[in-house]
């Protein structure tokens, strides 16, 4: 997923950035409520975790105003407020999920993965694709009962096609999914990964439509 992480604390920041990161995510990281603004309004975030207090005012009106726009994007609160007034106040603002600060990286990793089943329209981790079977939240693999290893780079383009089966994706809609804006992205890689996934996972896995995208094949 393509993620924006709006927070000031540069240790905490820095943290949270390596573990999603980890776990094959692209991660936008900004410190300010004005480069949040700028960041929604260029690039279709997947999900956006948000701290409530930030050096130009506070996250609140940030989520409103995002819903007042229609944005239906996920947002998980990051906060050191932790009173139940405030969890009821941030989630009637919009928000998805609620995690107070300080919590464990694995755990906000779960919550990640939580939310963003649910809005794929399948909150059950585990799907059977073909000869496939995956389990989203351990992040494992089979096939034909083998299992097999993907690099976090492979998990996340086939997280990709797997929240929206037979929709074709534009080699600029995996890029978005899988690099930061400031990222230099070589003009095969997306191919590159695609390959890899074919090796591994069997040929149909991924079909071609050549000059327009790819698309979540048979397996």
């Amino acid at each position: 997923m393509r993620i924006l992480l709006i927070e000031d604390d540069a240790v905490l920041g820095a943290a949270v950035r390596d573990q999603i990161a980890g776990d094959g995510h692209s991660v936008d990281w900004v410190q300010r409520l004005d480069a949040a603004d700028s960041a929604v309004a260029g690039v279709p975030y997947d999900l956006v975790l948000l701290d409530l207090m930030l050096p130009d005012g506070r996250g609140l009106p940030f989520l409103k105003r995002l819903r007042a726009r229609g944005e239906a994007t996920p947002v998980i609160i990051l906060t050191a407020l932790d009173q139940v007034s405030d969890r009821i106040e941030g989630l009637n603002a919009g928000a998805d999920d609620y995690l107070v600060k300080p919590f464990d990286l694995a755990e906000l990793s779960a919550r990640i993965g939580s939310v963003a089943r649910r809005y794929g329209g399948n909150p059950n981790p585990l799907i059977t694709h073909g000869a496939l079977q995956i389990d989203l939240a351990a992040r494992s693999i089979h096939r034909d009962g083998v299992p097999v290893q993907l690099t976090a780079r492979e998990w996340a383009l086939l997280e990709a096609f797997l929240a929206r089966p037979g929709q074709l994706l534009s080699k600029a809609q995996l890029e978005d999914k899988l690099y930061t804006f400031d990222a230099e992205v070589e003009s095969n890689t997306i191919e590159v990964h695609i390959s890899r996934l074919r090796k591994k996972l069997g040929a149909a896995v991924i079909e071609t439509e050549r000059g327009l995208g790819y698309r979540l094949g048979s397996a």
